[in-house]
Protein backbone atom coordinates (compact mmCIF):
# COMPACT_ATOMS: atom_id res chain seq x y z
CA UNK A 1 0.00 0.00 0.00
CA UNK A 2 1.06 3.18 -1.02
CA UNK A 3 1.86 5.95 1.59
CA UNK A 4 0.22 9.37 1.45
CA UNK A 5 2.30 11.93 0.13
CA UNK A 6 3.01 14.29 3.40
CA UNK A 7 3.69 18.02 2.80
CA UNK A 8 2.86 21.19 4.43
CA UNK A 9 -0.69 22.46 3.67
CA UNK A 10 -0.17 25.94 4.83
CA UNK A 11 3.29 25.96 2.80
CA UNK A 12 1.79 25.17 -0.52
CA UNK A 13 -1.67 27.02 0.05
CA UNK A 14 0.57 30.17 0.58
CA UNK A 15 3.26 29.15 -2.37
CA UNK A 16 -0.25 28.80 -4.64
CA UNK A 17 -1.70 31.66 -3.34
CA UNK A 18 1.41 33.83 -4.22
CA UNK A 19 1.21 32.34 -7.72
CA UNK A 20 -2.51 33.46 -8.22
CA UNK A 21 -1.48 36.97 -6.69
CA UNK A 22 1.54 37.61 -8.90
CA UNK A 23 0.00 36.36 -12.39
CA UNK A 24 -3.86 36.12 -12.08
CA UNK A 25 -5.56 32.77 -12.08
CA UNK A 26 -5.78 32.46 -15.54
CA UNK A 27 -1.65 33.00 -16.23
CA UNK A 28 -1.32 30.61 -13.09
CA UNK A 29 -1.56 27.26 -14.82
CA UNK A 30 -1.58 24.04 -13.26
CA UNK A 31 1.91 23.60 -14.11
CA UNK A 32 2.98 26.71 -12.59
CA UNK A 33 0.84 25.56 -9.73
CA UNK A 34 3.13 22.19 -9.14
CA UNK A 35 5.87 24.06 -9.81
CA UNK A 36 5.66 27.26 -7.35
CA UNK A 37 4.05 24.34 -4.52
CA UNK A 38 6.53 21.60 -5.40
CA UNK A 39 3.45 18.81 -5.13
CA UNK A 40 2.31 16.63 -8.39
CA UNK A 41 -0.55 16.66 -10.03
CA UNK A 42 -2.10 13.86 -8.26
CA UNK A 43 -1.50 15.74 -4.84
CA UNK A 44 -3.04 18.59 -6.42
CA UNK A 45 -5.70 17.12 -7.54
CA UNK A 46 -6.14 14.54 -4.64
CA UNK A 47 -5.65 17.27 -1.45
CA UNK A 48 -7.04 20.69 -3.27
CA UNK A 49 -9.75 19.66 -5.94
CA UNK A 50 -9.45 21.32 -9.46
CA UNK A 51 -7.99 24.41 -10.28
CA UNK A 52 -11.07 26.52 -9.14
CA UNK A 53 -11.31 24.45 -6.14
CA UNK A 54 -7.71 25.20 -5.07
CA UNK A 55 -7.68 28.87 -6.19
CA UNK A 56 -10.95 29.36 -3.91
CA UNK A 57 -8.62 27.30 -0.74
CA UNK A 58 -5.62 30.05 -2.11
CA UNK A 59 -8.08 33.16 -1.78
CA UNK A 60 -9.21 31.25 1.92
CA UNK A 61 -5.59 31.72 2.52
CA UNK A 62 -5.40 35.48 1.37
CA UNK A 63 -8.73 35.94 3.76
CA UNK A 64 -6.66 34.49 6.94
CA UNK A 65 -4.17 37.86 5.97
CA UNK A 66 -6.63 39.89 5.79
CA UNK A 67 -8.34 39.27 9.03
CA UNK A 68 -5.51 39.46 10.76
CA UNK A 69 -4.97 42.88 9.28
CA UNK A 70 -8.37 43.26 10.58
CA UNK A 71 -8.62 42.21 13.85
CA UNK A 72 -4.88 44.41 14.42
CA UNK A 73 -6.73 47.67 13.17
CA UNK A 74 -10.55 47.58 12.45
CA UNK A 75 -11.42 45.35 15.26
CA UNK A 76 -8.96 47.04 17.96
CA UNK A 77 -11.08 48.91 20.38
CA UNK A 78 -8.18 50.30 21.93
CA UNK A 79 -8.52 52.65 18.69
CA UNK A 80 -10.52 55.70 18.25
CA UNK A 81 -12.35 54.81 14.81
CA UNK A 82 -10.27 57.14 12.39
CA UNK A 83 -7.28 55.70 13.82
CA UNK A 84 -8.26 52.33 13.22
CA UNK A 85 -9.58 52.88 9.71
CA UNK A 86 -5.89 54.76 8.93
CA UNK A 87 -4.50 51.26 10.89
CA UNK A 88 -6.14 49.20 8.65
CA UNK A 89 -4.42 50.75 5.57
CA UNK A 90 -1.17 50.80 7.41
CA UNK A 91 -1.75 47.40 8.14
CA UNK A 92 -3.08 46.46 4.56
CA UNK A 93 -0.71 48.67 2.13
CA UNK A 94 1.67 50.60 3.57
CA UNK A 95 3.27 47.75 6.54
CA UNK A 96 3.38 44.79 4.16
CA UNK A 97 6.80 43.34 2.39
CA UNK A 98 8.08 45.24 -0.54
CA UNK A 99 7.38 41.68 -2.67
CA UNK A 100 3.93 41.95 -1.15
CA UNK A 101 2.75 45.55 -1.90
CA UNK A 102 4.58 45.14 -5.57
CA UNK A 103 1.93 42.32 -6.32
CA UNK A 104 -1.35 44.77 -5.48
CA UNK A 105 -4.00 42.37 -3.91
CA UNK A 106 -5.20 39.12 -5.22
CA UNK A 107 -8.54 40.57 -4.36
CA UNK A 108 -8.41 43.41 -6.53
CA UNK A 109 -6.23 41.52 -9.20
CA UNK A 110 -8.95 39.18 -9.27
CA UNK A 111 -11.79 41.33 -9.60
CA UNK A 112 -9.86 43.13 -12.60
CA UNK A 113 -9.40 39.85 -14.01
CA UNK A 114 -13.51 38.26 -12.85
CA UNK A 115 -14.71 38.61 -16.42
CA UNK A 116 -13.68 35.39 -17.17
CA UNK A 117 -14.68 33.50 -14.11
CA UNK A 118 -17.85 31.65 -13.41
CA UNK A 119 -20.23 32.68 -11.23
CA UNK A 120 -19.43 31.08 -8.17
CA UNK A 121 -15.76 32.98 -8.58
CA UNK A 122 -17.06 36.13 -8.29
CA UNK A 123 -19.16 35.48 -5.71
CA UNK A 124 -15.71 33.80 -3.28
CA UNK A 125 -13.84 37.37 -4.61
CA UNK A 126 -16.89 39.93 -3.98
CA UNK A 127 -17.70 38.03 -0.69
CA UNK A 128 -14.15 38.61 0.19
CA UNK A 129 -14.11 42.24 -0.44
CA UNK A 130 -17.52 42.78 1.63
CA UNK A 131 -15.79 41.39 4.89
CA UNK A 132 -13.45 44.50 4.63
CA UNK A 133 -16.30 47.08 3.94
CA UNK A 134 -18.34 45.69 6.29
CA UNK A 135 -15.56 45.98 8.94
CA UNK A 136 -14.83 49.88 7.49
CA UNK A 137 -18.63 50.46 7.69
CA UNK A 138 -18.50 49.57 11.60
CA UNK A 139 -16.42 51.71 12.81
CA UNK A 140 -17.66 54.45 10.10
CA UNK A 141 -20.54 54.29 12.07
CA UNK A 142 -19.32 54.96 15.23
CA UNK A 143 -17.69 57.81 13.52
CA UNK A 144 -20.91 59.33 12.72
CA UNK A 145 -22.45 58.69 16.06
CA UNK A 146 -19.39 60.32 18.01
CA UNK A 147 -19.90 63.22 14.89
CA UNK A 148 -16.70 62.55 13.89
CA UNK A 149 -17.78 61.99 10.62
CA UNK A 150 -17.68 64.89 8.09
CA UNK A 151 -21.13 66.46 7.61
CA UNK A 152 -23.82 65.25 4.43
CA UNK A 153 -21.56 62.50 3.88
CA UNK A 154 -22.89 58.72 4.73
CA UNK A 155 -21.35 55.79 6.47
CA UNK A 156 -22.40 54.04 2.97
CA UNK A 157 -20.71 56.74 0.94
CA UNK A 158 -18.05 57.19 3.23
CA UNK A 159 -17.30 53.16 2.65
CA UNK A 160 -17.47 53.27 -0.84
CA UNK A 161 -14.40 56.04 -1.00
CA UNK A 162 -12.68 53.77 0.82
CA UNK A 163 -12.81 50.57 -0.46
CA UNK A 164 -12.51 52.62 -3.67
CA UNK A 165 -8.86 54.18 -2.06
CA UNK A 166 -8.43 50.87 -1.12
CA UNK A 167 -8.64 49.60 -4.15
CA UNK A 168 -6.59 52.23 -5.98
CA UNK A 169 -3.86 52.28 -3.88
CA UNK A 170 -3.69 48.75 -4.25
CA UNK A 171 -3.17 49.09 -7.93
CA UNK A 172 -1.09 51.75 -7.97
CA UNK A 173 1.63 49.80 -5.33
CA UNK A 174 1.11 47.05 -7.84
CA UNK A 175 2.07 49.91 -10.87
CA UNK A 176 5.25 51.45 -8.40
CA UNK A 177 4.33 54.08 -5.93
CA UNK A 178 6.55 53.72 -2.85
CA UNK A 179 5.43 53.40 0.85
CA UNK A 180 5.14 57.49 0.97
CA UNK A 181 3.49 57.64 -2.08
CA UNK A 182 0.55 55.79 -0.83
CA UNK A 183 0.44 56.52 2.31
CA UNK A 184 0.25 60.10 0.98
CA UNK A 185 -2.99 59.07 -1.25
CA UNK A 186 -4.46 57.31 1.89
CA UNK A 187 -4.42 60.03 4.18
CA UNK A 188 -5.57 62.61 1.96
CA UNK A 189 -8.72 60.19 1.37
CA UNK A 190 -9.19 59.78 5.31
CA UNK A 191 -8.63 63.75 5.97
CA UNK A 192 -11.41 64.02 2.60
CA UNK A 193 -14.34 61.93 5.15
CA UNK A 194 -12.93 63.16 8.65
CA UNK A 195 -14.45 65.71 10.76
Amino acid sequence: MARPVEFDENKVLTSAMEQFWREGYEASSVQKLLDCTGINRGTLYNSFGDKNTFFKSCVDQYNRLVGKQIANSLKNEKLHAWDAITAYFDEAVINVSNKHRSMGCLLVNSLCESINYDRDMKKVVRASLASIRKALVLRLKEAQKKGKLKKGISVEFAADVLMNCLHGVRVNSRDGKNSKQLSELIRHTVASLKK
